[in-house]
């Protein structure tokens, strides 16, 4: 008779270092600047929050910039933030907010769906660009952003538009004129596949309500990276397995018909289900992969090597590669969520800021 209490388990793959923990809100962006100041957002899905972008500093949770612009008022909806989706600190040392201003995936507040820039050397907004209610549609959720400074007066920024009534897209947005306009909108590849069927943590991932029947979690375009050189646009949809990529070329000159931007548009194959995407300047693409609780890197010569595999990483969300040689990664347990477990909220405190070395910069286009 085998008497031994020891059985094979899954393999953990790569070192995940724990940076810190949240024991109140749900995160989903980071970003690293130069300096190591660690930013955070906690967008407004539900519930009491008190503030939607943190600073961590010395081992707290402070709001960034400060307070006032945290407490969102309806009457000033430029001036302060509603629900913020992602923060991403850029080449010449600002942090950027995008506020979505749409908590609970609400139709987003007229004009409260924004860019708002913060120098980090004074922690004072230095620029505000409401975004036009042409690229900001009614079923519009901004979701994450990528810039490239050295294009046009002032640089430009790529978001994905992760709507889940409405058409994705990508939109570009000039940072001197503040214009911002939409490609590929409802292209299938800014789009949730239809065919796609989520399976995390054993469980197919649906929309749950009881005495109802399921209905699929279709998330439009979310995860985007810019290619070291500013040439490439990578995106995904949440909804989907598949990476894609576009000339970034084609998203800027707005005389180039939608048509012809599709025909731009490669398939590059599977990756694994993702949230968020990101690029460092050695040419290589990261995917977290959170049906398998991993987060993967696209090689240069477009193999997929999974870098992080690990029972602690519960839906790796945002990524950021900063320049201490780290990609760091939050793990917040989206799809433990009460709509997806007929309202039992599954999700167990703390939340997860992690980072695993990638030996690689962030793409810095300046």
């Amino acid at each position: 008779m085998n008497t031994s209490t020891r059985v094979p388990t899954d393999r953990p793959i790569g070192d995940i270092e724990p940076v810190f923990e949240f024991r109140d809100d749900m995160p989903t962006g980071v970003t690293v600047a130069d300096n190591g100041r660690i930013f955070i957002n906690f967008p407004r899905w539900g519930g009491e929050v008190p503030f939607t972008v943190a600073e961590i500093r010395d081992r707290k949770i402070v709001p960034y910039p400060d307070a006032t612009i945290n407490k969102f008022d309806p009457k000033r909806p430029s001036e302060t933030l509603g629900s913020v989706q992602s923060v991403v600190v850029d080449p010449v040392n600002r942090l950027w907010i995008l506020d979505t201003a749409a908590p609970s995936f609400s139709t987003p507040v007229p004009d409260g769906a924004k860019l708002v820039a913060v120098d980090l050397a004074t922690d004072k907004v230095v620029k505000t660009i409401v975004l036009a209610p042409t690229s900001v549609l009614n079923t519009t959720y901004i979701n994450d952003v990528r810039f490239d400074l050295r294009k046009g007066k002032a640089g430009l920024a790529y978001i994905t538009d992760s709507s889940v009534s409405g058409p994705g897209a990508i939109i570009v947005v000039d940072l001197d004129s503040g214009e911002s306009w939409r490609k590929l909108n409802g292209h299938a590849s800014t789009s949730a596949d239809p065919a796609f069927v989520p399976v995390v943590e054993g469980e197919t991932l649906a929309i749950r309500e009881t005495g109802k029947p399921p209905v699929p979690f279709a998330v439009a375009s979310d995860g985007i990276a810019l290619s070291a050189d500013g040439a490439t646009l990578y995106y995904c949809s949440l909804s989907s397995r598949h990476l894609f990529s576009v000339p970034t070329a084609l998203l800027l000159d707005r005389s180039v018909s939608e048509a012809d931007v599709a025909k731009a548009v490669i398939d590059l194959g599977e990756k694994g289900a993702s949230d968020g995407l990101e690029a460092d300047d050695k040419g290589r693409i990261y995917a977290g992969d959170y049906e398998r609780n991993s987060i993967r890197q696209r090689q240069t010569d477009g193999e997929w090597k999974t870098i992080a595999h690990d029972p602690r990483i519960l839906w790796p969300d945002t990524l950021s590669v900063a320049g201490d040689g780290y990609l760091y990664f939050t793990a917040n347990q989206l799809h433990r969520q009460p709509q997806f477990h007929e309202g039992r909220d599954l999700r167990e405190k703390p939340y997860s800021l992690f980072r695993v070395k990638i030996d690689a910069g962030p793409v810095l286009l300046k």
